[in-house]
């Protein structure tokens, strides 16, 4: 089986990774027999809070980016830095599709300063991301607010706002993780996660994704639940991304012959560019 592009690593451009390294990565792609890999860095802009109702628990974890009130402020993204690096990796490995990329952080809610980024240079994957949702002290992640608030209210929130996510911009071409909160599901709180509970919330944002011509991210940080798979398929889908969402070199293309094997069961296959996205067949 050919294997798809990994379409979302981190090197140590990303603010968010001390383990990161894109020469590494790229050996790692090499030796895995990838046709290329997307250094999709992150780019946020949504200041939010660390501390939830006191929890300290992840301030601790990030105590040099969040400030006494228990509040993070990403950190500017050295985009020249970064393409330069670029630009070496391709001479460096030639035969390996080499792509520039993002991940934007809720560019809905930051398309100018989005926009100021991608006009730097010739990015080839853009990302779209939710992270952060809004709550009475401003924005926090899924992870934050779990212990705090209702879980299934919480991820009908997130699934609502991906709606405006994709509707709301243009800038990006593939959706990213839209399974993210499950990784921080509160089985002790809420009991065990069932997918069917939120086919409705599922469908609706996957059915607006497709409507707005981007593709969805099976991202094998954990492994998609093929239903979703399905479901996009059901609602229009057109295109499929793999991404590792690695933050260390040898995390790049986990899971892929899994992810690749459930991609063709649902009807999506590789195009004649090695390097492209799966399409619906």
């Amino acid at each position: 089986m050919m294997l798809p592009p990994d379409s979302h690593v981190h090197s140590q451009f990303s603010w968010d990774t001390k383990t990161g390294d894109m020469v590494r990565s790229c050996e790692r792609a090499v030796e895995l027999g990838l046709p290329g890999i997307a250094f999709t860095e992150h780019l946020d802009h949504t200041v939010w809070n660390v501390v939830v109702n006191g929890d300290t628990t992840a301030a601790t974890r990030l105590a040099d980016l969040v400030d006494p009130d228990g509040v993070l402020t990403p950190p500017a993204f050295d985009v020249e830095g970064y393409l330069a690096l670029i630009d070496e990796c391709r001479d460096r490995f030639p035969g390996l599709r080499i792509m520039a990329g993002l991940e934007t952080g809720e560019p809905h809610w930051h398309a100018d300063a989005v926009g100021k980024i991608l006009s730097a240079g010739e990015f080839d994957r853009v990302l779209g991301s939710l992270h952060c949702l809004p709550h009475p002290g401003g924005y926090a992640e899924p992870w934050a607010l779990f212990p705090h608030g209702d879980a299934p209210e919480i991820l009908r929130s997130y699934l609502t706002e991906i709606v405006n996510l994709v509707t709301g911009t243009e800038i990006f071409t593939i959706l990213a993780h839209i399974d993210y909160p499950l990784r921080f599901w509160p089985t002790e709180k809420a009991g065990p996660f069932d997918l069917a509970d939120y086919e409705e919330e599922y469908r609706t944002a996957l059915k607006a994704t497709a409507a707005s011509g981007k593709a969805l991210e099976i991202n094998t940080r954990i492994p998609l639940n093929a239903t979703i798979l399905k479901w996009w398929h059901q609602e229009g889908g057109d295109a499929v991304s793999f991404g590792s969402d690695a933050h260390l070199p040898t995390a790049v293309g986990h899971g892929f012959q899994e992810a690749s094997a459930m991609a063709e069961a649902f009807g999506f296959r590789p195009t004649a560019i090695p390097h492209d996205l799966w399409r619906r067949a």
